[in-house]
């Protein structure tokens, strides 16, 4: 490597290494209030990062506070295949599969149709209605990653993660009680969890409170659910295309670089070859990688931003929560 290269890197981790640096001790922050509160990690990020606001116009930790809200957020999206293999997926059997890809689907078109009836994008919709149907705050980022730039999208995003991770916790705490008023069986209930919480810490958390039987069948539909994130990443990119709506003006690769390192590191799981040990660091890293960007990405909003966004955004998320609760309900009555 020439000494010309070497420069150039010193020279970009120096400028780098403040924002990161920040944005990570607000991560290990969040983390440890996290473990000790019970709350979620992620909006513990977030609000923290939102007190540091001011880092943000700081000239010596703006650029890697940017940095790690974009670029680590990337990796950690990528990292999240190694969550999921296709023999967990092919062994529930079709049913479950089938649900699951039609929650989604739907969640997704109906949110995008009741956000253009408030008045906002449809964008926004899908944002937050991939959200809800995928994996919460995981999914928040991801698309957003993947969906064009303009001046409300961290605002939206911010929101969004809030929002969801809200309503899974809360969805923690009244979903295993619906399934025992309505006196599922452990597989049934276990479908519900998995199919209707947002988070797949909370969702964890629910189906463990009821059984091992259940706790481990709302794990791996909740899985399938993560699975759908790459399809709909694909489908948010082709929007921005046909849209042209990236003010840059450049067109985004149909498939971004960190799905394709979802898809890899998935098919990679898949083949069992990956040690226990391996599979829980890499995991360990994607949360990480998650965590230390949201805190970034909250450093980069003014707390009065957030708070002018009114009640109708609100009432979209509530209503799409509620709605797949409905649907996922349905659908397994109906003898999915």
């Amino acid at each position: 490597m020439s000494a010309i290269a070497l420069t150039h890197i010193n020279s970009r981790v120096r400028d780098l290494a403040p924002g990161f640096v920040v944005s990570l001790i607000v991560a290990a922050a969040a983390s440890f209030l996290s473990e000790h509160y019970g709350a979620p990690v992620m909006l513990f990020a977030l609000l923290l990062g939102m007190a540091l606001n001011f880092l943000s116009a700081d000239s010596r930790c703006k650029a890697g506070i940017e940095f790690t809200a974009r670029s680590v957020l990337r990796i950690g999206v990528a990292l999240l295949g190694m969550r999921i293999t296709l023999e967990q997926i092919v062994g529930l059997g079709w049913k479950p599969l089938a649900m699951v890809v039609i929650l989604v689907v739907v969640t997704i078109g109906v949110s995008v149709v009741a956000a253009k009836a408030l008045g906002f994008s449809r964008l926004f919709g899908m944002l937050t209605g991939g959200a809800t149907a995928i994996c919460g705050a995981s999914a928040a980022l991801a698309l957003a990653a993947a969906l064009p730039n303009h001046p409300q999208k961290e605002r939206a995003t911010l929101f969004t993660v809030i929002g969801v991770s809200a309503l899974s916790t809360a969805a923690m705490i009244l979903y295993p009680m619906i399934a025992k008023w309505l006196e599922l069986s452990p597989q049934i209930a276990g479908m519900f969890l998995g199919g209707t919480i947002h988070d797949v810490a909370q969702v964890v958390g629910a189906g463990y409170s009821l059984s091992t039987e259940t706790g481990d069948t709302a794990t791996v539909v909740k899985l399938m659910r993560v699975a759908m994130l790459l399809p709909v990443i694909v489908c948010a990119t082709l929007v921005t295309r046909m849209n042209g709506a990236d003010p840059t003006g450049k067109r985004p690769p149909l498939l971004p670089w960190f799905a394709v390192g979802f898809l890899v590191l998935a098919c990679i799981n898949s083949t069992g070859w990956i040690a226990p040990v391996v599979q829980g660091s890499i995991n360990e890293l994607s949360r990480w990688c998650l965590v230390i960007s949201i805190s970034a990405l909250g450093m980069k909003t003014q707390l009065k931003e957030l708070a002018s966004v009114g009640i109708k955004p609100i009432l979209l998320m509530i209503g799409e929560t509620v709605f797949l609760a409905v649907l996922v309900l349905l659908m397994l009555h109906w003898g999915m």
